[in-house]
């Protein structure tokens, strides 16, 4: 079985004329550039240690098959907010699974878009442990509900964001998480 040990989170911005080239520079941003990412669904693995970027990277070799959960998004036009980010809930029930959520969005600020992403994962882990909650509350209240119940011991998200270039270059943002096997 092919079950992540560790994981850590990373994020980056990248601008070039050319759109391949602006995520590149994004995943260079990161850190992450020299690594084959496989992009996979939204589970955090049972028993899974969150680690540092910094120590992550220590764990990673170039050219390495990594599995991630990666928000990206891009722009040619200028000034035009764009905004990656990543959200995870993480049950109290060490045995349990968690999410992780990729939200990507225009006109959004990082604070935004993390927090969206955040809820995101949240509500999916809270539906899985049968945590009851109105869907149309704000986040900030069902936040509050889900860290009551006891069941979920810990939501959190990374985040970037900016401006695309004034000059009309591409520019790419991405947040990921990156898993440790």
């Amino acid at each position: 079985m092919m079950v992540p040990r560790k994981v850590f989170f990373t994020w980056g911005v990248g601008v070039h004329k050319d759109r391949l080239a602006s995520f590149e520079a994004a995943l260079r941003s990161a850190g992450i550039e020299m690594l084959n990412l496989v992009n996979v669904s939204s589970i955090f693995p049972p028993n899974c240690i969150e680690i540092t970027r910094e120590e992550g990277l220590k764990l990673v070799k170039p050219g390495e098959i990594i599995y991630t959960v990666m928000a990206r998004n891009d722009t040619n036009e200028p000034n035009r907010l764009v905004s990656a980010a990543v959200g995870l809930a993480v049950p109290e029930e060490k045995n349990h699974y968690g999410y992780l959520s990729e939200h990507h969005s225009f006109g959004e600020t990082s604070l935004q878009a993390g927090e969206y992403a955040e809820d995101l994962a949240a509500t999916m882990l809270a539906t899985t442990l049968g945590i009851e909650f109105d869907p149309d509350t704000a986040w900030q209240e069902r936040e509050q509900i889900y860290k009551a119940s006891g069941k979920i011991i810990k939501t959190s998200h990374v985040c970037t964001s900016d401006k695309g270039d004034p000059n009309g270059r591409w520019t790419t943002v991405i947040a990921a998480a990156i898993f440790i096997m």
